[in-house]
C-alpha cells in the first residue's frame, strides 16, 4: 500500500500538526527518504516525539518503518520526449500487474448489496469511465444511474438511504462540487466508492472504499512546445474492467 493510501485511510485521525508534517513529507519525498527523524523534526518545527506519534497514527512502529515504505515506492511516472512506445508498453504492463493484484471484494460487496447504484463523473474522460462501468455491470443486471448535475444530485439525495451506493470518478479528488456531494452522503450515512488518481485527496479520505489509479504523462512534443504532455488515462478503464471480472468471481465464491 502506498503512503497516500495510508494517509487517506487515517485522515480522520490526523490533527493540524500531523497534516503539516505530511505536507512537508509530500513536498520533499526524495529528501525525506534519507534524512533522520531529528532533521525532519527540525524542518517541521516539531519534536522528534511528535514525528513518532504521527508515524504511529498511520500504523507504523515509528519513523524508520514509514521511511522504509517510502523508499520502496516508485517515483511518479513521467516519460521524456522521444520514442515513447516502449515506455508506454512498459507502463501498460506495470499498470496491469498492479490492478490484477488488487482486492476488489469490499467494492464488490457494496455493489452487490446496494438497492440502487448511482455514479457521478467530474469531467469528460471520467464520464467515459462511468459509461464503461454502466456497460460492464449491465451484463450482470446491475443498473448504474449516472447523475450529471448539481440539481439532479440534490433531487436524488433526498431519497437516498444507507442501502444505496454512489460511485465517484474523479482525477484529483478535490473538485469542490464532488467533495461537497461526498460530505453530504457521509452525513446521510450513504456508502460511496471513489476512483481517483493515487495521491492524498479529500474525496478518497471520505470514501467508504477508495480505488486508485496512476495515470502517466508522455512528452510527445519538443521541450519548447507549449502543448500539454499526453496523459494516458488507460488505468481508469483497466481498473473498471478488472473490477467487473473480479465482481463476477466474488459472486461465484458467495454462491459456493
Amino acid at each position: 500500500m502506498r503512503i497516500e493510501e495510508i494517509i487517506n485511510g487515517h485522515r480522520q485521525d490526523l490533527n493540524d500538526t500531523d497534516l503539516t508534517i505530511w505536507k512537508y513529507i509530500s513536498r520533499h519525498r526524495a529528501q525525506v527518504r534519507h534524512i533522520s527523524i531529528h532533521e525532519l523534526a527540525r524542518a517541521c518545527a516539531v519534536s522528534s516525539t511528535t514525528i513518532v506519534r504521527f508515524a504511529q497514527k498511520l500504523g507504523f512502529d515509528g519513523f524508520g518503518e514509514l521511511k522504509a515504505v517510502m523508499k520502496m515506492e516508485e517515483p511518479a511516472h513521467s516519460f521524456p520526449h522521444g520514442d515513447v512506445l516502449p515506455d508506454l508498453q512498459a507502463f501498460y504492463a506495470q499498470t496491469a500487474a498492479k490492478v490484477f493484484k488488487r482486492n476488489f471484494d469490499s467494492a464488490s460487496r457494496l455493489v452487490h448489496e446496494a438497492n440502487r447504484v448511482f455514479a457521478f463523473a467530474s469531467g469528460l474522460v471520467q464520464s467515459n469511465v462511468v459509461q464503461e462501468l454502466k456497460r460492464l455491470f449491465f451484463y450482470d443486471n446491475v443498473l448504474i444511474y449516472e447523475i450529471t448535475g448539481e440539481e439532479e444530485f440534490r433531487s436524488i439525495a433526498r431519497t437516498l438511504t444507507k442501502d444505496d451506493l454512489f460511485i465517484f470518478v474523479s482525477l484529483s479528488g478535490e473538485t469542490p462540487l464532488v467533495v461537497d456531494f461526498a460530505r453530504q452522503l457521509q452525513l446521510q450515512d450513504v456508502p460511496f466508492i471513489s476512483i481517483t488518481k493515487l495521491h492524498d485527496n479529500t474525496l478518497a479520505s471520505l470514501s467508504t472504499v477508495n480505488l486508485y489509479v496512476s495515470p502517466a504523462r508522455f512528452q510527445l512534443y519538443d521541450g519548447d512546445d507549449e502543448r500539454t504532455a499526453f496523459q494516458s488515462m488507460m488505468p481508469y478503464f483497466m481498473l473498471v474492467e478488472v473490477w467487473f471480472v473480479k465482481y463476477r468471481m466474488y459472486l461465484q465464491r458467495r454462491s459456493e
